[in-house]
């Protein structure tokens, strides 16, 4: 269909980020609803909406399959005037950051409809997943892999809230430290851990941890680098903390622009650049051994994670 409504009509619809957006992904892939929903974080009745105003337009071609409605961005089949105005709105450099999180999404929600698919035991397939969190919940992964640890181990959980990875540790090494600043989260992290031996809590700063120096085979910070102030004064401590070789996995967000975080969460950084990483290490003894994002959830609400591991030197 090709896009005959006024230009000031097509300028109105574009000027709307969230439709710009739904457009970067329809260009490239053919989704239904809840697809492109999940790939953008928002409801999928607020995507409908948004959806029902580009169609009047004459920006989308619809298919139906069964219950499911399937829309995708043709530029071919637009008048020449909007496909100059898409190119313009398309390429807009102030949202770089954001396309490039709901591309990351959008290609989690796609290989997880290739693995509904293809899988060989048919229609469970497409339900496999909550089949399993139904049965078992959500932790057994998580034991399965903290028991490849070595039995002798000595770990810290930097910044470990109310104690749920210090709990799952516990069970598999000689000892785990958890360490935070809020006595009100050591409190609640106490009561889960009263039934295992091998764990115990600590106050303290990243910035300045309660250990000796080398006393530490590894260490974890899961999402709390993003509230240090000072981030290199928190990798010379875990440097000083960690034996020779040890190291430190760190989980946190990728550089994104979700300003508000800052006044409704208290985050003092807006993610981080791998580059970054490698300047707060310099002179701490770390050395950033590699890093990669993870796999976004299309379910979470947050924006993409990064692994990071740290390497002790000698």
């Amino acid at each position: 269909m090709t896009v005959r409504a006024p230009v000031y009509d097509q300028l109105s619809a574009l000027a709307e980020p969230v439709r710009a957006r739904l457009l970067r992904l329809l260009e490239h892939e053919e989704l239904g609803v809840g697809e492109l929903a999940r790939a953008v974080q928002l409801p999928q009745s607020t995507v409908s909406r948004h959806l029902k105003v580009l169609r009047a337009l004459g920006w989308l071609q619809e298919r139906k399959s069964g219950a499911t409605h399937h829309v995708q961005l043709v530029a071919d089949d637009l008048s020449d005037a909007a496909r100059t105005l898409w190119a313009i709105v398309r390429d807009e450099p102030g949202d770089i950051t954001q396309t490039e999180e709901d591309r990351r999404r959008l290609a989690q929600v796609l290989a997880e409809r290739q693995v509904d698919s293809r899988a060989w035991f048919g229609v469970v397939a497409g339900r496999w997943d909550d089949l399993r969190r139904e049965l078992w919940g959500n932790t057994f992964t998580l034991h399965a892999l903290t028991a490849l640890l070595p039995r002798h181990w000595t770990v810290a959980d930097l910044g470990c809230g109310t104690g749920a990875v210090t709990a799952a540790i516990a069970p598999m090494v000689d000892r785990v430290i958890g360490v935070d600043h809020s006595v009100q989260m050591l409190d609640a992290a106490q009561h889960r851990l009263v039934d295992l031996p091998s764990a115990e809590l600590r106050q303290g700063e990243l910035t300045d941890l309660p250990f000796a120096d080398g006393e530490l085979d590894a260490a974890l910070c899961t999402l709390v680098l993003h509230h240090v102030e000072d981030p290199h004064a928190a990798f010379v401590e875990i440097g000083r903390a960690l034996k020779v070789g040890g190291a430190c996995v760190i989980v946190d967000m990728e550089a994104h622009d979700r300003v508000e975080y800052r006044q409704t969460m208290g985050h003092l950084h807006l993610g981080f650049e791998v580059d970054q990483l490698v300047a707060f290490a310099s002179g701490s003894g770390l050395r950033v051994e590699s890093h990669h994002p993870l796999p976004p959830d299309p379910d979470a609400a947050g924006p993409t994670l990064f692994l990071a591991v740290l390497r002790r030197e000698g």
